[in-house]
């Protein structure tokens, strides 16, 4: 008889001659009966159940794709997959969960209420799960740090001298407050219906996006003082900072149910449900929603997600953040060090990105226009063609590193490909953090960005640049700034065509057939962005129409996704983040007014939540007043602006800190600006003096030929190169 049958002997026996009292037999005693074989059998069993609900996805997944009009659920989870090594380190932690729940599904017969599995196993057998699962493995660097190289890793690993994991990809949030978890392990507040918190149940996230979100965007009011490329920048550097993958299974891993066709939570289903009287008619009553996947988190059980990214802000957007995927994006046939670039087409001459896939990731941009068979775009992060903006500024990126790739080779004839390459690709990285740095942050966070990000300090091994999952959450805040229709201008920045947003995510094709990236971008610095209100949060093609022109009927709710995705990490309320910010904590109506200085949104902020202290931080983010001179609120400058900090003074290879770049390399680099990187890689001939301030023309924008370029001599090979080629 195993130890676990013994157990349940010896419990069954208990529990029928009188209640369990924790004074009979404690929870961790009944955890020392389960010997090492009962756990290596508990995670077999889970192994088996990861794998046939991973199957059974992808085969749904892949009979669902086949079809002309794909369901936007599907579109999210499509490209929301892990891949690579993240999806097996993804595996593991869901194989460890997994093993959690069995095991406490195999003892709750015998143990009278609710427990958490981490009340009845020892310290040593959740390591033994751990390792079990497969987590221990993941979570070891596979790599010999070479410390005296000047180059990054494409992982992000070796970064940190003492702890060379630091930063890299595939590896748990940073935390600054502790996880709020139903049960205090994993369940997301509002997984039990009417269960309270501060005395309230938790609003649908539906509901607060009907009441509070929602607005009639044909009355949208322009940002007089930012550009459509101020929004779009902030989505292009948050593709280099985090990617929380889903997992990558959508059925329930012990019952079979599929999240799609089921409101019922169950991991890692957590689905929406739609109110009473929504205006989206859903016949099941719910959106689907997959939790985020978990983190191995060094075996501890309180849930946390995985960044598949590295937390540095080092152009992996471009370059990617996984070895193979790297290399897939490089031009091997070539010795220059080039990246691959679209063999089908060109832009007027110019570079497109490439066609093509992450490996096993699918394709969908065929499916918003069957009749042009336009692929993907494919670049360093799978979310490149999500929109077309954004496809833009990574092209971008791409044409100036093959540029500077050209110009390196040129310059030191005797340099190999591999190192051509990653000096082009630290110059890029160097580029997108001096424009992050001095142009980006100061307009996101106005008069709050000498408090909160100010100039390096240089760099410190002690500060911990993970990304935390609150910023993950406030970083969102973009989605309130977004236009309802994409703009293409010409070449005087007049009009040419405007397209609803819902018409353009995912369509690749429009870009090939419609001009390329130069209207494009045009849109970008000729628009302004729309203002950030209380009363004006965000626009329907977000809000009910995300995806849906992959079908017919209505699309996803992105302000709900935001809000659910919160719970789903277990972020605290909204009061709790003023509290960490040293900001006031309003406890009444009438406070919370005077914080969001608008009292009929206050008024519904209370019917919903009862209370400030249970409001969801995305959306009480969103609805503050904006900083003097800056985009987002106090309690978002406090969380964006410390995480800009310490992705700053937690990388040893920002390009400001000693021995990055040589004096003259640095002098050459702080002389760029976005308008020079759109300058030297469109046929762009006219740019804003500022391209993230709102810009009229002609009056704004100078001659290209006026605006200071790069000049790469400085990376002519001498003996005293920064990049140790010589």
């Amino acid at each position: 008889m195993s130890g676990a049958q013994l157990l349940l002997v010896l419990l069954g026996c208990l529990v029928a001659t009188k209640p369990l009292q924790a004074t009979d037999l404690p929870l961790r005693a009944i955890g020392k009966i389960l010997d090492t074989s009962d756990l290596l059998r508990s995670v077999e069993e889970a192994k088996q159940l990861v794998e046939d609900a991973y199957k059974r996805t992808q085969q749904r997944l892949n009979e669902k794709l086949q079809r002309e009009k794909v369901n936007p659920t599907d579109l999210l989870v499509s490209f929301k997959q892990p891949v690579g090594r993240t999806k097996e380190a993804v595996k593991a932690a869901d194989t460890m969960h997994v093993t959690w729940a069995l095991l406490k599904q195999k003892l709750q017969p015998a143990i009278p209420g609710d427990f958490n599995i981490t009340d009845v196993l020892s310290p040593g057998q959740m390591q033994t799960i751990y390792k079990a699962s497969g987590c221990a493995k993941q979570e070891q660097s596979p790599l010999q740090c070479d410390f005296n190289s000047p180059f990054r890793t494409i992982t992000g690993e070796c970064n940190n001298r003492r702890i060379p994991t630091l930063g890299a990809n595939n590896r748990p949030y940073a935390r600054r407050l502790l996880q709020e978890y139903e049960d205090g392990i994993s369940l997301p507040r509002g997984w039990t219906e009417n269960k309270t918190y501060y005395g309230f149940p938790l609003p649908l996230v539906r509901e607060v996006s009907n009441q509070i979100v929602a607005f009639n965007d044909k009355r949208l009011t322009d940002d007089p003082f930012r550009s459509v490329m101020f929004m779009q920048y902030g989505q292009f550097i948050d593709h280099d900072l985090d990617f929380g993958p889903s997992t990558t299974a959508t059925l329930t891993f012990i019952k079979g149910a599929d999240c799609e066709n089921t409101c019922a939570k169950a991991p890692p289903c957590f689905p929406i449900k739609i109110p009473p009287n929504d205006p989206v008619k859903d016949p099941k009553g719910c959106m689907a929603f997959t939790r985020a996947a978990p983190a191995c988190n060094g075996g501890y059980a309180i849930r946390n997600q995985i960044n598949a990214l590295t937390a540095f802000l080092d152009a992996s957007m471009v370059y990617a953040s996984e070895v193979d995927w790297a290399r897939q994006l490089r031009n091997t046939s070539s010795n220059q060090g080039l990246l691959a670039v679209n063999l089908n087409y060109t832009d007027k001459g110019l570079a497109y990105l490439p066609f093509g896939n992450p490996p096993g990731f699918p394709e969908l941009c065929n499916k918003t226009n069957t009749t042009a068979k336009i692929p993907c775009f494919f670049a360093g992060d799978n979310r490149v063609n999500e929109m077309p903006g954004l496809t833009a500024l990574q092209t971008l990126f791409m044409r100036f590193h093959n540029r500077m790739a050209s110009q390196l080779k040129l310059l030191n004839p005797h340099m190999d490909s591999d190192t051509i390459y990653n000096i082009a690709r630290k110059i890029n990285g160097a580029v997108i953090q001096k424009i992050t740095y001095s142009e980006y942050l100061p307009a996101l966070l106005g008069d709050a960005f000498p408090r909160f990000v100010g100039r390096s300090t240089g760099y410190n091994d002690s500060v911990d640049p993970r990304i935390a999952s609150s910023f993950t959450n406030a970083f969102r805040f973009g989605h309130a700034s977004v236009r309802p229709v994409v703009f293409r201008l010409d070449s005087r920045y007049q009009l040419q065509s405007e397209t609803p947003l819902e018409k353009e995510f995912f369509a690749s094709w429009r870009i090939i057939q419609q001009g390329g990236i130069d209207p494009l971008i045009r849109g970008l610095l000729g628009k302004p962005a729309k203002l950030v209100r209380p009363d004006q949060l965000v626009v329907d093609a977000l809000r009910d129409k995300l995806f849906e022109q992959i079908r017919n009927g209505s699309g996803l709710d992105l302000p709900s996704l935001n809000m659910q995705r919160g719970r789903d990490h277990g972020l605290p309320g909204y009061n709790a983040w003023r509290q960490l910010c040293g900001l006031s904590q309003p406890q009444n109506e009438n406070e919370l007014a005077a914080v969001i200085q608008n009292r009929d949104v206050a008024k519904k902020f209370m019917s919903l939540y009862k209370t400030p202290n249970n409001i969801d931080l995305w959306v009480g983010g969103v609805a503050e007043p904006l900083v003097r001179n800056g985009r987002v609120g106090p309690t978002f400058a406090c969380i964006i602006g410390d995480q800009f900090r310490r992705t700053r003074t937690g990388d040893r290879f920002y390009y400001e800190n000693p021995g990055v770049f040589t004096p003259s390399q640095l002098q050459a680099l702080n002389r760029v600006s976005l308008a020079h990187i759109i300058c030297e890689n469109t046929n762009i001939r006219e740019v804003p003096r500022n391209v993230f301030r709102a810009n009229s023309y002609p009056g704004d924008f100078v001659r290209c030929s006026t605006v200071p370029r790069l000049s790469l001599f400085a990376w002519k090979c001498t003996c005293d190169s920064a990049d140790g080629s010589c």
